[in-house]
């Protein structure tokens, strides 16, 4: 009767092994303006655990008149949320130069979301989509 406690202790272990092989962690995304010039609407895919982030770093000029969205459009919400988004200005005192918006996305579990933004001037008439970046998070 020795035996079931023994495999209880076991699988106990293996159990909190296999939690410790799923780690929280943030994984960034950085597209520079640079990147846009060279290709305007990118895609990218990242693999993340549940409980995990992915920290998406954009290039934004608001001296430009186009601005990213501050809510993402993300195509199933149960798959991943925003937890936040900021607006970070350009270091130094130039004038005209680009500083950074940057969102946190976190990862619920498993599945795939879709999350899209666009680079936009926002009034009526202005030019949609002039950079567009989907990124393609797949939750394991």
């Amino acid at each position: 009767m020795r035996t079931k406690p023994a495999l209880m202790c076991i699988l106990v272990a293996l159990l909190v092994g296999l939690t410790a092989c799923t780690p929280e962690t943030t994984t960034p995304i950085n597209v520079s303006c640079d990147d846009f010039a060279e290709q305007p609407h990118i895609v990218k895919v990242v693999q993340l655990y549940a409980k995990s982030s992915v920290v998406v770093t954009l290039c934004s000029n608001q001296t430009t008149g186009f601005a990213w969205p501050e809510s993402a459009q993300i195509s199933d919400p149960a798959v991943v949320e925003q937890i936040d988004h900021r607006y970070e200005p350009p270091q130094g005192d130039i004038v005209g130069a680009a500083g950074q918006e940057v969102w946190t996305f976190k990862a619920l579990e498993q599945g795939q979301s879709n999350i899209l933004l666009e680079y936009s001037r926002p009034w009526e008439g202005g030019e949609k989509g002039a950079w567009s970046l989907t990124l393609v998070v797949v939750v394991q």
